[in-house]
């Protein structure tokens, strides 16, 4: 059966150039709240504001989570090769 919500992994870009990675449903609200509000995470308040860079879909949480690791473990370098293929598409 397929998940009719899908988990998104994503990127942002915060204003000291870093990178923040993530996993979330609604990849707009996640967005606001990383901007604007205390749901955000502790990482991005103090970076605010943040622009979405990267998503992908995964069909399951597992899967999300699986590659949320997998992105946060990759040096900078790497990540920024992704967002240039990312952008291509």
């Amino acid at each position: 059966m397929v998940n009719p919500t899908p988990y998104f992994i994503y990127m942002l870009r915060c204003n000291d150039n870093t990178l923040y990675t993530g996993i979330a449903r609604n990849l707009d609200k996640r967005l606001e709240e990383h901007n604007t509000s205390a749901k955000g995470a502790k990482y991005t308040k103090s970076r605010r504001p943040v622009s979405l860079v990267y998503n992908e879909v995964c069909e399951d949480k597992s899967t999300a989570l699986k590659r949320e690791i997998a992105i946060k473990k990759m040096k900078k370098i790497l990540k920024e090769g992704l967002l240039l293929s990312f952008d291509k598409n």
